[in-house]
């Protein structure tokens, strides 16, 4: 089978030999264990997963551990849980109509509707582009003392050989961003491990909701915007289009579960990682009484005197996974965005290069890079009713998705995560304008 086509769209995404593996567990012929049976279908949930961790929620988390120590943990949890049953909806658009989420919006709305989202979505894009980019930037920056600019330029040539590991396989390209969110993971374990936090305090945050005024809220929409990512849901719905084609209503529903089994471990590990971080910040620079750490910089440099140099060079590490995977991603996003909303293709190596000209305007203009960051996660949190409210409608009618139609369950649990998405960038905006 072909792994993309020559303008860099994920299309039919796995080899021959893998889909012959999926089919043969479709079709209820597989003797192999639960594992062995899975393993074909792993994969698209952790390419989008890497947008749930990526250098903005860095950025959100370390500024929400340091200011308000545990306190918002219940809040990364309930953004990954929302952000789980949204990626469902998805994954589940791609298998029941073979078409994504950009296809859908150009087929069913009229051209200036159409026109407009492709705009926000492009947008939507380039601040999630400039979080991974200067994510990636800041942490060679961090680790090897280079310039900024350095780091921006070994960035952009790390990102143009990760998207060409797909001439041999998307499968190679899945298997390399699953090994990123593993060293990530890693990580913060090991971050986690050096700060020894107290377990009972991080549970009862963890599930108790509360609140310490006006900032906080700002922060919580912060964080949801740097977790619940537009790109995420249309690059996952192309993910899944056409990657295991199957063949009857019975086979749908089988590939459905599987694919949220994906998006269960994957999200699961999201979820842990984005706790880690604000855990690491809350147990670290609170603890000691630092809640003014508001820069990535920042936060490498302390972490040597608290928790020693080793602890430095995870951060940086981590941080560098993170953007690499999150830029090249995005990279790919964006052709399925162009393609589907205005069916217009350009070589992927052409949207990279302009893709990189706003991260490197700042890097030169000299801004605040994790101010950038945290900018950029309130851009994304604003764009995201924009891709919600089409996904519901699709994923609710009949016609389109067949067998695998939302029920008044899903229904009511996807109006619920909306309403709680677009109310918080309500506040968020009469926050800005008021100067509250």
């Amino acid at each position: 089978m072909s792994h993309k086509n020559q303008h860099g769209e994920p299309s039919s995404s796995i080899s021959a030999r893998t889909a012959a593996a999926a089919s043969e567990v479709l079709e209820g012929r597989s003797q192999r264990g639960f594992f062995r049976r899975i393993l074909p279908f792993l994969g698209p949930a952790f390419i989008a997963s890497i947008a749930y961790i990526d250098p903005g929620n860095f950025a959100t988390n370390i500024q929400s551990g340091a200011q308000y120590g545990y306190l918002l943990l219940w809040v990364v949890l309930g953004s990954n849980v929302m952000a789980s049953v949204i990626q469902v909806l998805a994954a589940k658009l791609g298998i029941a109509s073979r078409k994504n989420l950009a296809e859908h919006c150009a087929d069913q709305f009229s051209k200036p509707v159409t026109f407009g989202l492709w705009i926000a979505m492009e947008v939507g894009a380039m601040a999630s582009d400039l979080t991974g980019f200067i994510g990636a930037a800041v942490g060679f920056n961090l680790l090897l003392g280079m310039p900024l600019w350095s780091a921006g330029l070994l960035t952009g040539v790390v990102t143009f050989m990760i998207l060409g590991l797909e001439r041999y396989g998307f499968r190679s390209f899945e298997m390399t961003i699953a090994a990123f969110v593993g060293i990530i993971s890693i990580c913060y374990l090991i971050e986690i491990g050096l700060v020894k936090p107290p377990w009972s305090e991080v549970l009862t945050h963890t599930f108790v909701p509360q609140f310490e005024g006006t900032e906080c809220i700002v922060l919580s929409a912060g964080i949801l915007g740097a977790t619940v990512t537009p790109y995420a849901i249309i690059l996952h719905s192309a993910l899944t289009q056409n990657r295991v084609v199957p063949r009857s209503d019975i086979q749908k529903k089988r590939l459905l579960r599987f694919e949220i089994v994906d998006v269960v471990v994957a999200m699961g590990i999201a979820s842990l990682v984005n706790m880690a971080m604000l855990v690491m910040a809350a147990g670290t620079f609170h603890q000691h009484g630092m809640k003014d750490v508001g820069t990535l910089e920042q936060a490498y440099k302390t972490l040597q005197p608290l928790l020693g140099q080793a602890a430095t060079w995870v951060f940086a590490v981590s941080l560098i996974a993170s953007g690499l995977s999150a830029a090249t991603t995005v990279t790919q996003a964006g052709q399925v965005i162009l393609k589907g909303f205005l069916n217009r293709r350009i070589p992927i190596w052409l949207r990279r290069l302009i893709t990189m000209v706003p991260s490197f305007v700042i890097i030169l203009a000299h801004f605040d890079p994790t101010q950038s960051l945290v900018i950029s996660q309130v851009v994304l949190s604003f764009a995201l009713p924009l891709t919600l409210v089409p996904l519901v409608m699709f994923t609710g009618s009949k016609d389109l998705m067949g067998n695998l139609v939302n029920g008044t369950t899903s229904k009511t649990l996807t109006f619920l995560i909306v309403a709680v998405i677009i109310a918080l960038n309500i506040y968020l905006l009469y926050g800005v304008f008021t100067g509250s």
